[in-house]
């Protein structure tokens, strides 16, 4: 339930009906778009600025150009909320684009919470030399364990699978693919 407080959501043909009419210069229209709309734009305006005065600044652009431009609204191409809201986030992006550059840049101390949790350059070549060591290694089994032990973990096939694609009893499957894992192991360890 909502809190008594809580303003509903704004109806999205109240808000075209209102924007036409603020189109026509009718200020009570305006006044009653306002208290319908400004909620959900100064949301808008603060999460791409994140400062409340700020965006409380640019939150009055925003109606300015609703007033002077609402009779571009056309609401074949979009809804009213949708057209105010275009309108608020070029005016923030356009605030952004105004700071200085040292304000849009991250401050130095947040690039360890940004750096790149991948590998690096260093990982990434052990990590392909063990994955050539491991090729290696599967090309020295009887080409029938390659093929079963390359189904099983690069396609992450199930026993019962591999028994039926190559037509051999469970129990075999099992101990081939068994002998083949101790085989490459030996391999991996030379």
């Amino acid at each position: 339930m909502a809190s008594p407080s809580a303003r509903p959501e704004p109806d999205a043909e109240r808000l075209r009906a209102l924007l036409a009419r603020v189109a026509e210069g009718d200020a009570l229209a305006f006044d009653a778009l306002y208290r319908d709309a400004s909620p959900r734009l100064m949301g808008v305006c603060l999460h791409l600025l994140a400062d409340r005065a700020e965006a409380e600044d640019v939150l009055q652009d925003v109606f300015v150009t609703v007033w002077n431009k609402a009779a571009q609204f056309d609401p074949r191409k979009a809804g009213a909320m949708t057209w105010m809201a275009t309108v608020a986030r070029n005016r923030s992006i356009d605030r952004l684009r105004a700071r200085p550059a040292a304000q849009r840049l991250a401050p130095i101390d947040l690039a360890e919470a940004l750096a790149d949790e991948g590998p690096t350059p260093a990982a990434s070549a052990a990590s392909a030399q063990d994955g050539r060591r491991l090729d290696a290694c599967i090309d020295e089994l009887e080409p029938r364990r390659q093929r079963l032990v390359r189904i099983a973990f690069f396609e992450g096939a199930t026993y019962e699978e591999l028994s039926q694609r190559v037509g051999s009893p469970l129990g075999s499957i099992k101990s081939w693919i068994r002998r083949s894992l101790q085989q490459l192991r030996a391999c991996l360890e030379r």
